[in-house]
């Protein structure tokens, strides 16, 4: 199965939900799912600024398993992040999440 994140509330969502669970299971290959996609939404795109030492390795997973990284455009734009994110990682909106996933869809898309 395929499966879509999308990172929508605040808090320990990123730090915890993603951070000590999903992945570290994607790590270890031990998952269950093929994930092909994560966004993010609100301060969960700080993850995703060059430096930040849990978007390292998440970077590193998504590279090495084809994972498409993306931020919410106006998220980034409005946290001045979107220059200080991770080569490779996307931003923009949902139009441009459903084209990037055109030829790679999930089965299921997942709302943390």
């Amino acid at each position: 199965m395929k499966v879509a994140y999308i990172f929508a509330t605040t808090g320990h969502t990123v730090s915890y939900k993603l951070g000590r669970m999903i992945l570290p299971q994607l790590e270890e290959d031990r998952h269950g799912a093929d994930v092909v996609a994560m966004f993010f939404f609100e301060d969960n795109n700080y993850i995703l600024r060059k430096g930040d030492p849990l978007g390292e390795r998440l970077v590193k997973v998504a590279r090495e398993k084809n994972i498409l990284l993306m931020g919410c455009d106006q998220c980034c734009y409005e946290r001045d992040i979107a220059d200080k994110l991770f080569d490779g990682v996307l931003i923009g909106c949902f139009p441009d999440l459903y084209r990037a996933l055109a030829s790679n869809p999930p089965d299921q898309v997942i709302t943390l």
